[in-house]
C-alpha cells in the first residue's frame, strides 16, 4: 500500500508541477492583457479630451476674428488700422501660447 500511495503521489506531484507553471503563464498574460486594455482606454479618453479642448478654443478664436473683420466691414476707415493693429497682436498672442499649449 505504501507503494501505491508513493506512486500516486509522485503522479499527482508531477501533474501539479505540469499545471502550475502554465497556469502562471496564462495569469502572467491575462494581467498584461487588462493592463494594455486599461491603458490604451486611457488614451483614448485622453485624446477625446484634448479633442474636445481644441475644437472648443478654436471656435472661440475663430468667432474672434469674425466679430473683428465684421468692425472693419462696418466701422469707417478712421478705426480700420486699429482693427488691422488688433487682430496682429491676437495673432502674435495666439501664436505665443500655441508651443505652450503643445507642451502640455
Amino acid at each position: 500500500m505504501d507503494g501505491d500511495l508513493a506512486l500516486i503521489f509522485g503522479f499527482i506531484l508531477a501533474i501539479v508541477m505540469l499545471v502550475l507553471p502554465f497556469a502562471y503563464f496564462i495569469n502572467q498574460r491575462v494581467q498584461e492583457h487588462e493592463e494594455r486594455k486599461l491603458e490604451l482606454k486611457a488614451r483614448a479618453e485622453e485624446a477625446k479630451a484634448e479633442q474636445l479642448r481644441f475644437s472648443n478654443g478654436d471656435y472661440s478664436k475663430m468667432e474672434e476674428r469674425v466679430r473683428v473683420l465684421e468692425r472693419i466691414a462696418t466701422d469707417s476707415n478712421h478705426a480700420l488700422a486699429s482693427q488691422i493693429e488688433q487682430l496682429r497682436d491676437l495673432r502674435e498672442i495666439e501664436d505665443h501660447t500655441a508651443p505652450q499649449e503643445r507642451a502640455r
